[in-house]
């Protein structure tokens, strides 16, 4: 089983423009990003998909594979399904595409074999990861995506909102009396499953709660999760690098 770590990589950003060029102690944050990406076993290439010239430009210069993609995507995705078809267009193919966010600087490689070890059983499509949520600050943040899950750990839906309701009991009590879990947004695929919900268009769950995921389990895409100890850090901010540096 070949898997291709793919780190999407865009330069604008309306909170954050040219963030993965950003400096985290003195190393750019894709160079971090890919270079924890290296590290993780279960991956047999890795690379950075960017619309940008200046990325590029920084990867180049750092040793790193880079692929400069189309700049009219709508998520990573389709960037992710770019480059897959450009690997085979060049003779190359895969069975995994992993899409790894490039603003957490400090992503285990744990994490990414986690992922990945989703499919090792041959009827998962879509592998992602969760974990347990521990503070009602995160349970009510509608920014923090949450998963309920069947018991074979597949997904049964996302949302921003704290699922599952809990009747009868006050809010500030729903953690004692049940595990409430986060999605961690890395994402794995079957190639040629990527190639197809990369063209699928928006549904009405996933604009109601604009959670991509929503679109292809609403196509019929059972997504498998893992459970993850690991506390994922992501950089929305320059702010954020601050308190990440302090």
């Amino acid at each position: 089983m070949k898997a291709l770590g793919i780190i999407p990589a865009r330069y604008a950003s309306t909170r954050f423009p040219g963030k993965p060029l950003a400096l985290i102690n003195g190393k750019p944050m894709i160079q971090r990003v890919y270079e924890q990406c290296l590290k993780a076993k279960s991956l047999n290439a890795v690379t950075v998909a960017t619309d940008d010239e200046r990325i590029e430009k920084v990867v180049k210069e750092f040793g790193g594979n880079v692929m400069l993609t189309s700049a009219h995507h709508n998520s990573g995705t389709e960037r992710c399904n770019e480059v897959v078809e450009k690997f085979i267009d060049s003779g190359e193919s895969f069975d995994i595409a992993i899409n790894i966010q490039g603003d957490e600087p400090y992503i285990e490689p744990a994490q990414i074999d986690l992922v990945v070890s989703c499919f090792n059983d041959e009827t998962v499509k879509i592998g992602t990861l969760i974990k347990k949520i521990k503070t009602g600050k995160e349970l009510f943040n509608p920014n923090v995506v949450k998963v309920i899950t069947r018991n074979d750990g597949t997904a049964l839906s996302f949302s921003r909102q704290a699922i599952p309701f809990i009747r009868g009991i006050e809010k500030t009590k729903w953690l004692k009396h049940h595990d409430f879990f986060k999605h961690i947004g890395i994402y794995a695929y079957r190639t040629e499953v990527l190639n197809t919900i990369a063209y699928l268009n928006a549904t009405p769950l996933e604009k109601a709660e604009l959670l991509e995921q929503l679109r292809w389990m609403e196509n019929g895409y059972e997504i498998m999760t893992k459970k993850t100890d690991i506390e994922s850090i992501s950089i929305d901010t320059p702010e954020d690098i601050i308190k990440l540096t302090e």
